[in-house]
């Protein structure tokens, strides 16, 4: 591996100390209060910057020394608060649709209606008309939306609206009938079509693997190719443009995602935030070894678009009452969930990515689809030696105490969105009871465990902002406010803490701790200037801190202007 002149200036830099006037920087931002997620340096007044990396953290008067009058571009602070660029650790990142319709927060179903017919007037007959977002238990009435609410509004067109968890789907009739899904049709494995109790008719809510029968393939798109493609690269810019307006600088996309796309992104110069992209989990190795052949490609050792984790689900979700569950759910003790597969065979997948090196990230949602993820991984270790894998749950939210502790004994990230809590909170006692709600959301449990936080979003399940994941942490309150400590206030975290889970911690998720997730000599220069303090600001005030610069790679990407 070939290493620049100017890579080995900084190394030596950084070994001795020594910044002469030969070694300028390129940026540096003084008069900072920084908080650098550096245990032996926590906090600072200023950074200088060559490159991609920072090479000095001190006080402003130290790190002066090394700007050059008319070459070194400076940002004066003004004492506002710094800190690492955020590292979304689970979101599914990719273009955004113009006409999406957005349905987050309605609490009125009619509001679905009007939606839906205010894009068919604007949509050709027999294109495609997507949104979602909407949650039944903020509706008015929190009963489940039919089919019924967009049929008489969209007979020419197909509607396929997502739930926010994105584990259902309501559908209206033209994608019934053009999937071949009836009152005859029977549920998958691991999947619910929803049905009248009177008729037996599908309802139009669809769930979990169910979706598969869903045949998009039936529906023709309208537009041409080059339309497409137009459309495809201007949503790619739209999702970059929001990440840096709210000071995301890397994210860490569970599943599949377009490489390619990503690098042409790169090439013109338009990719402003680092990528980690997963691939599917299966036991099939010779897909593996395809895996082992693309992870070459975007390799660990580099920093901006790398071969991530595989992903598999274990189960559902609370809201959709499809996560897996030890005991029936409260409200509905006809079920505990579902599990989208055996669990013999997540065991086998697991064992034999395992065995060839791969860091795995299951989904599970529920105390037993935890808990047989957690002894998948442990079966792992038992069969293959123990590594370094850094294997992860994604979302890990209802845990059994017992298996609080497996987390750290075992080395298993727990990848968490704490959003997901206060979206949740308002209908998970009423779902599991408040008994097992005690092990729902469980951060500061997890954290005196001894295990390994990473947080994010799971946008656009959740949105994108980090200040809302912040409040979360800290709050365990409802967005609008509310009196009190919050919900089950044993689990709060404290700021310094969440902002470490959303950067360090991330990067620890994959692989990068030693050069990311801290203000530090020699680390990337990723970075966050906001409007306020968040470690002194009240409680109200955190979701309405705004980012004024991102740096990512020693580029500022964004700047508010103010």
């Amino acid at each position: 591996m070939k290493i620049s002149i100017l890579s080995l200036s900084i190394i030596s830099m950084i070994i001795t100390g020594s910044f002469t006037q030969k070694e300028k920087a390129d940026l540096v931002i003084i008069n900072a209060k920084v908080l650098t997620i550096d245990k032996d340096n926590p906090t600072a007044q200023s950074i200088a910057i060559k490159g991609e990396n920072i090479i000095a953290v001190g006080t402003t008067s130290e790190v002066s020394a090394l700007i050059e009058k008319g070459s070194t571009k400076v940002i004066d602070a003004g004492g506002r608060f710094v800190i690492p660029g955020f590292n979304d650790a689970h979101v599914h990142f990719g273009p955004l649709d113009p006409d999406y319709i957005e349905l987050r927060y309605t609490t009125d179903p009619s509001v679905i209606t009007w939606k839906v017919k205010e894009q068919v007037a604007k949509s050709r007959p027999g294109e495609l008309i997507r949104g979602g977002h909407w949650e039944h238990e903020m509706f008015n009435d929190k009963k489940w939306p039919t089919k019924e609410l967009i049929d008489k509004v969209s007979p020419d067109n197909p509607v396929m609206l997502s739930r926010a968890d994105g584990h259902s789907v309501l559908v209206n009739s033209y994608v019934l009938k053009a999937s071949g899904i009836t009152k005859n049709t029977p549920d998958p494995f691991g999947g619910v079509i929803q049905k009248d109790p009177v008729t037996g008719e599908p309802t139009g809510i669809i769930k979990e693997n169910a979706q598969e029968l869903i045949k998009t393939g039936e529906i023709k798109p309208v537009r041409t190719a080059e339309e497409e493609n137009t459309r495809l690269w201007q949503g790619y810019l739209l999702a970059l443009k929001e990440a840096r307006e709210f000071g995301v600088t890397s994210v860490q996309i569970p599943g599949d995602a377009d490489f390619e796309a990503y690098e042409k992104l790169q090439k013109a110069g338009e990719l402003t935030c680092r990528i980690d992209i997963g691939k599917a989990l299966t036991a099939d190795t010779l897909l593996l070894k395809n895996y082992l052949e693309l992870e070459k490609h975007y390799p660990k050792e580099g920093n901006w678009i790398r071969f991530g984790y595989l992903k598999a689900f274990m189960d559902g979700t609370l809201g959709s009452g499809t996560a897996l569950m030890f005991e029936p759910f409260s409200d509905n003790p006809s079920t505990s969930g579902l599990a989208l597969m055996p669990y013999e065979e997540m065991e086998k997948m697991i064992i034999t990515a395992d065995k060839l090196g791969f860091q795995i990230g299951v989904h599970a949602i529920g105390d037993k689809g935890n808990n047989w993820v957690l002894n998948a991984y442990e079966k792992a270790e038992n069969v293959n030696g123990k590594r370094d894998s850094r294997h992860r749950i994604e979302h890990a939210q209802t845990l059994q105490p017992s298996d609080i502790q497996r987390f750290a004994r075992l080395g298993v990230i727990a990848s968490m969105q704490p959003t997901h809590c206060i979206s949740d909170k308002k209908f998970c006692e009423k779902r599991i009871g408040a008994e097992r709600s005690k092990g729902a959301y469980a951060w500061k449990g997890l954290a005196n465990a001894g295990a390994i936080l990473a947080f994010g979003t799971d946008y656009q399940v959740e949105p994108l902002n980090p200040m809302e994941g912040l409040y979360a942490s800290v709050t365990r309150k409802d967005r609008l406010g509310e009196e009190g400590e919050g919900w089950h206030p044993e689990q709060k975290i404290k700021m310094q803490d969440a902002i470490k889970y959303y950067t360090l911690g991330s990067a620890y998720s994959q692989f990068m701790e030693n050069r990311k997730g801290m203000i530090k000599p020699g680390y990337l220069a990723d970075i966050v200037i906001v409007d306020k303090d968040l470690l002194t600001i009240p409680e109200n005030e955190i979701m309405k801190t705004k980012v004024d610069y991102t740096i990512t790679g020693g580029k500022v990407v964004f700047n508010s202007g103010r």
